[in-house]
């Protein structure tokens, strides 16, 4: 009994069991054209992320809020004035023409519909419905008869007339038949068929030695055509341009490739120049800004806003408090003023003069009796 296990395959991935062995040609010629490609592709690379970088620092910095300013201008310049036209002006403007057209048109048009055409219609057609009862009248006891009438007698003339003209007919038939009928009969059976069947058997033959003709005409062309062209162009493709084609396929997909590995490459290179010069720039010019920032001025705003700012903001805010006592007090003194010079010139007014307060009354206004279950002593009540 065999207790070990059997060695099992590794597992290969995807890719190493899907690759194709590659011949020499494709090794030969995939280094260099790699190194030549990626020593020209890492400066356009550069260049790339370098504008894009800038792009997207001009459109965050400029364009955008540009583009903001210019959109609020516009909104401002072009949609707001319509806007209040429109609703201020144009709006209020339909109402009152509508109200206007309303009045002035609707409700006249209304106003003659109703009690000038509907009654002249209904008088117009009442006149109308009367003409046609009388013309239905005269149709039923006048005409119909006198057309019973008529239809008697042309019926009559009819049937005479068709009588006779059965008999001249058949006359008429009889001559046709034997004058002309009977010679054409003769003519195309003895004459015109036979002299067809041989022109359509000439013409027969004609159609066939034709087709010979261009039948061996076509062959030889096929034949010769196919020589001088179809084979010389058959053998170029199959042993000329397919190797060459094969050939520059490799190159073209080895040079994509190439050209994949090192633009990704070139990137790699490219984000780490960045983050070297930004990391520079920042160890140059934004940790002193930050440091000059954080320890001078800081605290020296900090001063100046304790020992500058607040006091002001405190004596402007206690300046307008007084300034607005003072007006307040100016308005009540000129308010009192003018009112006592009115109460002067006129006397008071029913708003002004004091109204009489009712004094309550001290007898009990309740005129209910006594019972025993109430008591009128501060002792006994309950």
């Amino acid at each position: 009994m065999d207790l070990e296990k059997p060695a099992t395959e590794a597992p290969q991935p995807e890719r190493q069991r899907e690759r194709q062995p590659e011949g020499c040609l494709v090794v030969a010629i995939r280094i260099p054209v790699r190194i030549v490609v990626l020593v020209l592709v890492v400066p356009v690379r550069m260049v790339w992320d370098a504008l894009v970088a800038g792009g997207r620092l001009l459109t965050d910095a400029v364009l955008r809020p540009l583009g903001r300013a210019l959109a609020w201008v516009a909104r401002a310049v072009l949609v707001w004035p319509f806007v209040g036209l429109w609703r201020y002006v144009v709006v209020p403007l339909g109402k009152a023409l509508g109200w206007l057209g309303n009045v002035l048109v609707v409700v006249p048009l209304v106003w003659l519909f109703r009690y000038v055409l509907t009654p002249l219609g209904q008088g117009i057609a009442w006149v109308f419905r009367g003409i046609g009862a009388g013309l239905g009248w005269l149709y039923a006891r006048v005409l119909t008869p006198v057309g019973h009438g008529l239809l008697w007698v042309l019926r009559g003339l009819g049937a005479g007339i068709a009588a006779m003209g059965s008999g001249v007919y058949a006359v008429a038939a009889w001559l046709a038949r034997y004058l002309f009928v009977v010679p054409a009969l003769w003519l195309y059976e003895w004459i015109l068929a036979p002299v067809g069947r041989g022109i359509a058997w000439c013409a027969r033959g004609v159609v066939w030695l034709v087709g010979m003709v261009i039948t061996g005409i076509g062959f030889v062309l096929y034949w010769v055509l196919r020589l001088l062209l179809v084979l010389p162009a058959i053998g170029l493709w199959r042993w000329v341009l397919t190797p060459v084609g094969r050939v520059l396929a490799v190159i073209g997909r080895e040079v994509g490739a190439a050209l994949g590995h090192a633009w990704r490459i070139a990137g790699h290179i490219s984000l780490a120049v960045g983050r070297f010069l930004g990391t520079l720039l920042r160890w140059i010019f934004v940790e002193p800004v930050r440091w000059v920032y954080r320890t001078v001025l800081t605290p020296v705003g900090h001063v100046v806003r304790d020992a500058v700012l607040r006091p002001a903001a405190e004596a402007a805010r206690s300046v307008g408090r007084v300034t607005r006592q003072v007006l307040t007090a100016a308005r009540d003194s000129a308010r009192q003023a003018r009112a006592d010079f009115r109460r002067m010139l006129f006397g008071e007014s029913e708003e002004e003069r004091p109204k009489a307060v009712p004094v309550p009354r001290r007898e009990p206004g309740g005129a209910d009796g006594r019972t025993l279950g109430s008591s009128t002593t501060a002792l006994t009540k309950d």
